[in-house]
This record gives structure tokens, C-alpha cells and sequence, in this order.
């Protein structure tokens, strides 16, 4: 019997984690042809569609092979199966949308984020982009990690095309955690002997109430900017989320000269770095404390380090969902610069409060299946294919 043939579709490689063990999997078993294809992207802020070498040197950096869109036609490889990890269809080029992917293949839809945290105004119930997208609709398959999403398929006519899996981007953090060499890209200046205090500042992407409306960089980026200059005892990297700096230019609330100014003066003390490429996981194990005003980080920095972020919450923002209520209820909230500098300063003293039984709780909910989601997703694939 032929092996059943597997593309995996990217452009989104910055969660390629979603994808990744499940590609190791079927690449190691004979019963899978598969093939990793780099795809064009444009992204808030982007004018045009890139080449797809980012996402090449990206996948050349973890030595995973593939094939760049261009060079490869799709279509004639005839897949059995496609592999997405991103639902959004504006980000893609038209032939790479789902609406065309269905017309030769079965699209199979793995979420790039790492858990459903939350929900949209006025919603009652699973935020309608967590099932209603077009990937959740025309999908052959789509991977859940959260029983309460599959619950809201399963009110619809797409019941039979939804598994609840968990993610394989928990597993991986997790595994990560266990494996990765902790990686800080700022030379220390300290003396001999000592270390400075290492700090992550993680901001996000949403500025209004038209989308999340968790990031405060805005509002607070001039006094981060001093905070930095005037700690030459504090280490900060600076991990925005890959749409952020986009989003800024995109939505009027920084011109693209403000922006580079901006990175200029960051980039010029000698405490600082501006890290958007390497291994997160390596970032979080060499750390001392994470800050940050966005989602996923306040989940995935416990789930790696065992210890809670420093979360600026914005008083305003979409509404968590269960699994988002317990995310926050980790991490030390916030409200303002005063609040983060009081709770930095308590974490370089007196290190970072216990929030154990808080971890356990989330990790409880939000890994159904612990190591194992890549396998039960892999396993559907086989019923599918009759195997």
C-alpha cells in the first residue's frame, strides 16, 4: 500500500511548535511520504507577500528539510493530507487559502496558539473565531485543545470533523523545558562572579477594542525605555509578538519613523537586546522573570519554568475564558509601570511568589492528554486513511 502523503503548509514559523512533533512523528514512520512546503506571508503591516525566506532560513536553522512555494507545485504532489497551523485566510496568498486547498486535498487545521484564553464582547460561550473561521469550516479535520471548543463544534454540522487532541505545543514546551541549553543573547557586563538580574519583556500586539485590546507598548514604551537606561543592573530582552511592530504602523499608532527611532535607542544600551528569532523556550530557562501584557506568555512561561509571570493586565481587555481565568491566576497582575517595577523589585529581592497549586491547576485543564497529542492526532489521521 502507498504511504499516505503529508504536506505541512507554513508561513506562520514562529508556532511551528503546533506542527512540529507531529511532522517528526509521521517523518519517522514509514506508513507517512511527507514534505514540509515554506509559503509566502503578509502580515499586519505588510504591504506585500514576502518570498517565503524567512520562513526558509527558519526551517534551515532547525535543519527540518523542505521545499519553497514557487519552486514546488502543490497541487501536483497530490497530497492526502495538508497540514495548517494558522486559521486567518487574509495572511495567505490566494491559492495557498483553504477555500482552494479542499478542491485537491483534505485540509487539516492545528491551532497555532497554545490554548483558547479568550473570548470575544458579548459573547456568552466559546468566542464564534475559535470554530466559525473558514479553516473550521471547510477543514477535513481540526485538532482541539480545549473540551469546551469541541463542545461548540459539536452544536454545529462540523461535529464529526472536530477532535479534541490537546496541543502539541503544550507537549513541546514541556519537552523543551526538559532538553533545551538556556540561551541569553546579551553579553553580561557584571563583575566576575555575579550575574545581572535577567529579565524577559514580552509585549503584545492589540491595542483596541476591535481585537483583544491587551497590549499597552504605547503607553508605557518611553518609560520602559528609561526604566532600562537607568537599571544598568537589569538585563532586559524585549520578545514583542511577531505582529507587533506591524500593528503599530498598520493602525496610525506609531509612524514607521517613530518606530525605528524607537528600536535605535533600544538597541543602544548595553542591557538591552531585541530578540524576535531564536528559541523562546531557551529564553524563559535563562531568565529570571517574564513581563508581558499579552495572552499565551502567561501560560506558557509557568508551563516551562514553573514560575509566575509578571502580567500587566489592561482594565479593558476581551474577557478570559475558564482556561484563560486560570492562565491569569498564575501570574503577579499589574496594573501600571508602579505596579511592574514594585513587582520586579519584590522578584529580585525576595524572588518570585509560589503560585505551584495555581500551575498545577492550569496545567490540569489545559493538557488533557499529557505527551501525547501528536500521537492521537496522528491516530486520526490513520482511521481516516483506513489504516
Amino acid at each position: 500500500m502507498a504511504p499516505i502523503r503529508v504536506a505541512f503548509l507554513t508561513f506562520y514559523y514562529e508556532a511551528w511548535d503546533a506542527l512540529a512533533e507531529i511532522h517528526e512523528l509521521m517523518l519517522n514512520d514509514p506508513r507517512f511520504e511527507v514534505v514540509v512546503v515554506a509559503i509566502p506571508r503578509r502580515l499586519t503591516g505588510d504591504q506585500n507577500f514576502d518570498d517565503a525566506s524567512a520562513t526558509s532560513a527558519f526551517f534551515d536553522s532547525i535543519g527540518v528539510e523542505h521545499v519553497v512555494a514557487g519552486g514546488f507545485d502543490l497541487e501536483a504532489y497530490a497530497p492526502d493530507y495538508v497540514f495548517i497551523n494558522y486559521p486567518w485566510q487574509r495572511n495567505y496568498q490566494p491559492g495557498y487559502a483553504v477555500e482552494n486547498l479542499i478542491t485537491f486535498t483534505k485540509v487539516c487545521y492545528v491551532p497555532y496558539f497554545s490554548l483558547p484564553l479568550v473570548n470575544e464582547p458579548g459573547v456568552d460561550g466559546v468566542a464564534p473565531h475559535q470554530y466559525t473561521q473558514a479553516p473550521h469550516r471547510l477543514a477535513h479535520m481540526v485538532f482541539l485543545q480545549d473540551s469546551s471548543v469541541k463542545a461548540a463544534f459539536d452544536s454545529t454540522d462540523r461535529r464529526d470533523h472536530a477532535f479534541f487532541t490537546g496541543t502539541p505545543k503544550i507537549d513541546a514546551l514541556i519537552a523543551a523545558s526538559k532538553t533545551e541549553t538556556p540561551s541569553w543573547p546579551i553579553e553580561s557586563k557584571t563583575t566576575p562572579g555575579s550575574r545581572a538580574f535577567r529579565l524577559i519583556w514580552a509585549p503584545h500586539h492589540s491595542y483596541a477594542q476591535r481585537w483583544l485590546n491587551f497590549g499597552v507598548f504605547t503607553e508605557m514604551r518611553e518609560e520602559m525605555l528609561a526604566f532600562a537606561a537607568a537599571h544598568p543592573e537589569i538585563e532586559i530582552v524585549m520578545r514583542p509578538h511577531p505582529f507587533m511592530f506591524g500593528t503599530l504602523t498598520d493602525r496610525d499608532l506609531m509612524t514607521a519613523d517613530e518606530v525605528a527611532d524607537w528600536r535605535e535607542r533600544w538597541n543602544a544600551l548595553p542591557n538591552t537586546a531585541l530578540d524576535e528569532t531564536s528559541s523562546f523556550t531557551a529564553l524563559m530557562l535563562a531568565c529570571d522573570a517574564l513581563f508581558t501584557d499579552g495572552i499565551s506568555f502567561i501560560a506558557e512561561f509557568p508551563f516551562v519554568t514553573k514560575r509566575p509571570a509578571i502580567f500587566w493586565e489592561k482594565p479593558d481587555h476581551w474577557a478570559f475564558t475558564p482556561l484563560g481565568e486560570l492562565a491569569a491566576a498564575t501570574s503577579i497582575r499589574v496594573t501600571n509601570f508602579a505596579g511592574f517595577e514594585s513587582a520586579l523589585k519584590k522578584a529580585i529581592e525576595w524572588g518570585l511568589p509560589n503560585r505551584s497549586a495555581e500551575i498545577d491547576a492550569l496545567f490540569a485543564a489545559a493538557s488533557p492528554y499529557p505527551g501525547k497529542a501528536a500521537e492521537k492526532i496522528i491516530e486520526q489521521i490513520r482511521l481516516d486513511a483506513g489504516l
